[in-house]
């Protein structure tokens, strides 16, 4: 690769977008060509059994290009961001030191960020007797109510969270019980700028028509489905992983978790989870768009010209000072 630039941070590649917007197969063609490895950004993906519903690329499919952060934990596991940005910093120095670009794919946008820009993370502690009342307060009053709560004290992190996301509707509340500060206002002086980065990025975001990308929503939970989400839901909740566990609250989990429990009927149970990844993907793209230094490029748009790859192509060569043509060939 030739590389002429007078910065001497490493480069860290990443690739954000809603999902099933299109990241997975790009990211390999992408790696591929770059002598990449990928880092999932993906909150999810850490949990091992939990494949069908984190639409989790099968191993058979990751044996040429070498993937990081799959497959790491338990799903008993209260998977963090601090924890991710530890591990994830980790295996970016450990892929520089082979001479490989690391390049993060992901769609969980504060995951992501965290590493981009060296998020400082205090160690604010926990209150569960805190969190229990909250949990029994959302299961009488409702999701709704605990968010207004939120909303109440703070307004910012309110507007990026779902009333459904209890388990960080509920963190965001413990942080404001135990600190007496809302969570945004120290998350935004932790937030940097890309001066302030350890790495030279390349943060590639992939957006679509969202008439499309609901579509595109719509035929994947239909797959996950017809692939066995509901067999996948049903052996974690019979090996023991509690329903209240971080993971079985994640998108596909919940929503099964409670059908099988006889909470709803299956069609209501499928409706609902189109539904809230539908809104889960509109709360990813309004993510990205406050992230800094990130390039926008519209896969449907590059599709009509089939030049997806040769765009991407141009603007991994412009920030990292590289030859085009090797990236292209």
């Amino acid at each position: 690769m030739n590389n002429v630039t007078d910065d001497n941070r490493p480069p860290l590649l990443v690739l954000v977008g809603p999902t099933a917007v299109g990241k997975t197969a790009l990211s390999l063609q992408l790696a591929h060509a770059l002598n990449a490895e990928i880092i999932s950004g993906d909150s999810m993906q850490v949990y091992r059994r939990m494949d069908i519903g984190t639409a989790k690329l099968m191993p058979e499919h990751r044996e040429e290009i070498p993937h990081h952060l799959i497959d790491i934990c338990e799903p008993e596991h209260p998977f963090s961001v601090s924890e991710f940005q530890s591990l994830c910093t980790q295996k970016i120095q450990d892929i520089h030191s082979r001479g490989r670009i690391p390049f993060i794919v992901g769609g969980t946008g504060l995951y992501v960020e965290s590493v981009c820009y060296g998020f400082q993370f205090q160690d604010i502690g926990a209150d569960e007797s805190f969190r229990i009342e909250m949990r029994n307060f959302a299961h009488e009053q409702g999701a709704q109510a605990l968010h207004d709560r939120l909303n109440a004290i703070d307004p910012i992190s309110a507007a990026k969270l779902h009333p459904n996301d209890e388990g960080r509707v509920i963190r965001a509340l413990e942080v404001f019980h135990l600190t007496g500060k809302p969570l945004s206002e120290s998350q935004d002086q932790k937030r940097g700028d890309d001066k302030k980065s350890p790495y030279r990025l390349c943060i590639i975001g992939l957006t679509m028509d969202r008439a499309e990308l609901y579509g595109r929503i719509e035929h994947r939970v239909d797959d996950m489905i017809a692939d066995g989400l509901v067999e996948e839901v049903r052996s974690l909740l019979q090996l023991g992983v509690p329903r209240d566990s971080v993971s079985m609250r994640g998108l596909g989990y919940k929503e099964i978790a409670a059908y099988l429990a006889g909470e709803t009927n299956f069609e209501d149970a499928v409706a609902i989870l189109k539904r809230d990844t539908r809104h889960f993907a509109k709360r990813q793209l309004s993510w990205f768009r406050h992230m800094k230094a990130l390039e926008w490029v519209d896969v449907g748009e590059a599709a009509k010209n089939n030049d997806l790859f040769p765009r991407i192509c141009a603007i991994i060569a412009g920030k990292f000072m590289i030859d085009i043509e090797y990236i292209c060939s």
